[in-house]
């Protein structure tokens, strides 16, 4: 039982690493955002609205990751 029980501790807590790769994935196309507006101030508005628009679907794996360690760890324990 205390096996099963540090598994799904594991699993929770990986899991959750989504959240982090999360960050620096959005952090490196924010910089690489900033940088194309620099290149092309003109093109600020579509490249901040590609932007949000990325982030959004990035930030969805996160969520993804918090729902299933909520799941392992209130389900399972």
């Amino acid at each position: 039982m205390e096996l099963a029980r540090g598994l799904v501790a594991i699993g929770a807590g990986l899991a959750v690493l989504t959240g982090m790769m999360t960050g620096l994935g959005q952090g490196y196309a924010a910089a690489k955002a900033v940088e194309a507006v620099g290149r092309n101030p003109e093109a600020e508005s579509k490249i901040r609205s590609m932007l949000i628009l990325g982030a959004a679907i990035a930030e969805t794996a996160a969520i993804y990751g918090m729902l299933i360690a909520f799941v392992l760890i209130f389900l399972f324990n």
